[in-house]
């Protein structure tokens, strides 16, 4: 069973972050903010004014001390070591943001909101630099690092976006619908009744690959070069909407969470790569070479490969309740999963890498 961390919210938790310093940050509704620390003990705990939902939690890169939250339409910057009323507040969107991301000199930060803008926030002037936008709900934007004026974003209008700061427009736009449409998947059928809407957007550590979690179940792995991208890879990860994607440290394991209440390991490092020129017809002949571990109960148990499978997860743990977010944290020297959901709490698993 998962380690559970109790008594830092009294609502249900949305969002989660770490810091260098191992320090955790969840956000949760009515405007709960708490910091842990690596024992899953509260260190600290504020809540923000009117009770806005807090959806997402990010430190400085620069600075680990720094918190930047978001909360209802309103962005304020924290300090950890004394979390009382916020350094500062911008309010820039107009209505609802759901992701925050601050690139690596902590020169920019973007939020994208439920009107489908992300207001860009140039840190030093205090002042919005650039606005840019989804036709829909945007749900996820991030800068790449070492790149920090490049970021990409993708919505529920079913765009996977990469911008740089220096233009007002995308640099690349793909429709995963019309990407499905035209691989002859058989799928792409039922892309009419559960339609890639695009939830989230992790980058690994290189800047170059990133992966996205959609509603129709699928992970999608693609390789920025210059100004477009390509998809690499796809897979089917869960049987419900893929809620969150994150590339481990090392750029080769990426977890998702969904909304079926699994959270999933993936070696993508051995698949990426691979046929560039024809990703999805090379997957449809590749066969799975590992087999998988299932976490259940805190157990874990070899499961024969699927053969005819075209990528499998290394780990699974059966979670149970649909995902909100996950992050990951070395606590004692070894790698943790932290998973937020529907309640109060916040489980701790440990991440058994094969």
């Amino acid at each position: 069973m998962a380690d559970k961390w109790t008594g830092g919210h009294s609502s249900s938790i949305l969002c989660l972050n770490t810091n260098t310093e191992g320090l955790v940050a969840s956000g949760a509704e009515r405007g709960e903010l708490t910091l842990w620390d690596g024992g899953g003990t509260p260190a600290g705990q504020l809540q923000l004014p009117k009770a806005d939902d807090v959806t997402s939690v990010v430190f400085s890169a620069r600075h680990p001390t720094r918190l930047y939250t978001s909360h209802g339409e309103t962005i304020s910057l924290l300090d950890v070591r004394s979390l009382k009323e916020p350094v500062e507040r911008f309010h820039v969107n107009e209505e609802e943001i759901n992701c925050l991301s601050v690139n690596e000199t902590e020169s920019f930060l973007a939020a994208a909101d439920d009107s489908g803008a992300i207001k860009i926030m140039d840190l030093e002037n205090k002042k919005v630099s650039r606005s840019l936008r989804h036709s829909n709900i945007c749900s996820s934007v991030v800068f790449r690092p070492q790149r920090p004026q490049s970021l990409v974003s993708c919505g529920l209008d079913m765009q996977v976006m990469l911008w740089n700061l220096q233009k007002a427009r995308p640099l690349w736009t793909t429709n995963l619908q019309e990407c499905d449409t035209e691989e002859d998947s058989p799928q792409s059928a039922g892309q009419f009744f559960n339609p890639p809407l695009a939830h989230s957007l992790s980058v690994a550590s290189c800047g170059n690959i990133f992966g996205c979690g959609a509603q129709d179940g699928k992970v999608r792995i693609f390789r920025v070069t210059g100004v477009k991208f390509e998809r690499e890879l796809e897979f089917q990860g869960h049987s419900l909407g893929v809620s969150q994607v994150l590339f481990m440290p090392d750029a080769s394991w990426l977890l998702t969470g969904g909304n079926d209440g699994k959270v999933l390991l993936w070696d993508v490092s051995s698949e990426v790569g691979k046929q560039q020129k024809s990703p999805a017809k090379s997957l449809q002949r590749r066969k799975a070479q590992a087999p998988t571990s299932t976490k259940k109960d805190g157990k874990l148990n070899k499961v024969a490969s699927n053969e005819h499978a075209r990528v499998l997860p290394k780990l699974t743990i059966e979670h149970g309740e649909k995902v909100n977010w996950i992050s990951c944290t070395e606590i004692k020297g070894s790698k943790r999963v932290l998973v937020a959901d529907q309640s109060s709490s916040v489980s701790v698993y440990p991440l058994l890498e094969p």
